[in-house]
């Protein structure tokens, strides 16, 4: 073999040589040729107007409006605005705003929600939005009231009242595809509702495709791909070759729908644009060594002390994911921002829907983050060695093939308390209950088995990686669980996590979710405050106390009035630099 290889190639071996190249080109080309006709023949396709039969308004766009707080033009006066699409949620709806780009967004004091009758061109009824947030994608979501029986919603801008056009018809909350995004290996994961499928389960893939396109109701204008994993609320599927190419395109970015059908049966409706492509693996160390996503509704008032605690143990990166609040938590993840916290807040509309966001975090987190918690901001680290969260990591990941870190929780009750305590939750809640309740996971994305089955408290891992557990003499997590009624009583209200949705339904009565002995009733027992109290436990307490209080006032960073106190100090010093 090794002398055949040594012999001098003779011409009519170099000429069939040169033919095979030459012949490879020509395929090659010819595949691209028809791969790029494809993506123009596609992209091409512009989306017919179907005004819906309850959206008898007016179609005229948006004009810029003057802005009475600012006294400028909100946008510039070629800029138009229309609504995307339209979501029925349980209590509210969800508008999608499409703006041009390079445009400049209407702020929520400008915006209103109207309602339309089918029977009547004009609108009846007004109120304010909930809440208005930015897209990834050059949008906005406007959160409306829930709309009378019998109407529909749109959005007119103040004071002239003109009415964005809507294209779409309205999508039920609980059968859709919501989101989607490119994956490194150039695969679309695609999460959606109604599959209902078995947790932790894998479904046969072969049952299912996807589909891309502008209108889903036109077949011939569609591309269809293979599914490669079905499990949960997560597809993920092989993106065809000229999508790929037209990502490049503006107009394909922005616009192209991916959806999933269960073959012989209708396409699910879609909101999905796959226009966020996940970074390539990179062979250069991760720019942070630990860092914590979490999914939160209202906890505005909690956000300080989780984040500066956390911070101070040896977590770097923050991602918060935004699952409705309305408690101005914007405000307060700026303030942390100014003061140099690496925290970004990423808008997560869809509810029961904790798993799957998650799994969202994890792959954007996977190309600057080593491991990732997975924790609520009722959950906090505690170390009961004089360490810091990196070393824990360090001692339990030694082996290549860890890929995922369990550490025992502790629920703590109001221990005696019937008002929020001043000082914070580590500092205030110092009684638990007695026994270990699940666990919490650090993991490392790159570990992540590519279905992304998680059940919120662990992830499925590839084929070699391993668990390990903390001991409860390392660390522990303490989970403030059981508060003042005052915040216990909000805390299962439309809650995020999957098995509960309103914990005064008569649902999953028997989770571990719920509070023992509550039952579905909204009412303070008598013994609340001394309930659930089984061992003190102030060792976290007496530690926060001692690394974070003011030496003179007493008050800890997260205090409203520390930041007051720091103002206070900072006059004086510049008022005797005057002197």
């Amino acid at each position: 073999m090794k002398d055949h290889h040594r012999r001098k190639r003779n011409p009519t071996s170099r000429r069939s040589t040169l033919f095979c190249c030459t012949t490879s080109f020509l395929f090659s080309s010819l595949v691209l040729i028809s791969f790029t006709f494809s993506t123009i023949r596609l992209f091409r396709v512009k989306e017919p107007f179907h005004p819906d039969a309850d959206l008898p308004w007016p179609t005229q766009p948006l004009e810029p409006q003057p802005n009475r707080d600012h006294d400028s033009w909100s946008r510039p006066p070629s800029a138009t605005m229309s609504i995307r699409e339209t979501i029925l949620m349980p209590d509210y709806a969800l508008v999608f705003l499409n703006y041009p780009p390079s445009s400049r967004f209407y702020t929520e004091r400008d915006l209103e929600c109207v309602y339309f009758s089918a029977k009547s061109a004009q609108p009846r009824l007004s109120a304010p939005p909930l809440q208005v947030d930015q897209t990834e994608l050059h949008g906005q979501i406007v959160r409306c009231p829930l709309m009378p029986r019998g109407r529909t919603v749109s959005i007119s801008v103040k004071p002239i009242g003109r009415i964005a056009t809507n294209p779409s018809s309205n999508h039920r909350w609980d059968s859709l595809v919501y989101e989607a995004l490119i994956d490194r290996d150039n695969t679309t994961i695609v999460f959606l509702k109604g599959l209902n499928l078995r947790p932790e389960r894998l479904a046969e893939p072969s049952r299912f495709e996807c589909v891309y396109g502008w209108d889903f109701k036109r077949p011939k204008m569609l591309l269809t791909s293979d599914v490669v994993s079905v499990a949960q609320e997560i597809v993920r599927c092989r993106t065809p070759l000229s999508f790929l190419i037209g990502l490049n395109m503006k107009k394909v970015k922005d616009s192209v729908k991916v959806s999933v059908r269960v073959k012989g049966r209708r396409i699910f409706p879609s909101v999905a644009r796959p226009g966020l492509r996940l970074e390539p693996k990179r062979k250069a160390p991760k720019r942070h060594q630990i860092c914590v996503c979490t999914m939160l509704r209202n906890q505005a008032r909690f956000l300080k002390e989780w984040v500066m605690y956390h911070t101070r143990i040896g977590v770097k990166r923050w991602f918060v994911y935004d699952n409705n609040s309305d408690d101005d938590i914007g405000t307060v993840i700026e303030s942390l921002q100014s003061n140099n916290y690496n925290i970004t807040r990423h808008v997560w509309p869809w509810i029961k829907a904790q798993e799957a966001g998650f799994a969202h975090c994890a792959l954007r987190a996977r190309s600057v983050c080593k491991w990732v918690g997975f924790i609520d901001v009722d959950e906090f680290f505690h170390l009961k060695l004089d360490q810091s969260l990196k070393d824990v990591i360090r001692r339990h990941s030694g082996p290549n093939n860890v890929g995922e870190i369990r550490t025992p929780c502790y629920s703590f009750g109001p221990s005696g308390l019937k008002k929020l305590p001043r000082q914070g939750v580590m500092v205030g809640y110092t009684c638990r209950l007695a026994a270990r309740e699940r666990h919490k996971s650090i993991v490392s994305p790159d570990a992540l088995n590519s279905t992304l089955i998680n059940v919120v408290h662990h992830f499925h891992l590839k084929q070699g990686f391993v668990a390990v557990s903390v001991d409860r003499t390392v660390m522990v997590i303490n989970h403030y669980k059981y508060q003042v009624w005052e915040v216990f009583k909000e805390k299962f209200y439309r809650r995020v996590a999957t098995f509960v949705s309103d914990w005064k339904e008569e649902q999953n009565v028997g989770s571990k979710d719920r509070a023992p002995g509550l039952g579905t009733k909204a009412v303070e027992p008598p013994d609340w405050s001394n309930r659930f109290c089984e061992v003190r436990d102030s060792n976290l307490r007496n530690w926060v106390l001692n690394k974070f209080a003011d030496r003179r006032t007493h008050l800890l960073p997260w205090q409203p009035e520390y930041e007051l106190q720091k103002r206070q100090r900072r006059k004086r010093r510049r008022g005797r630099g005057y002197l």
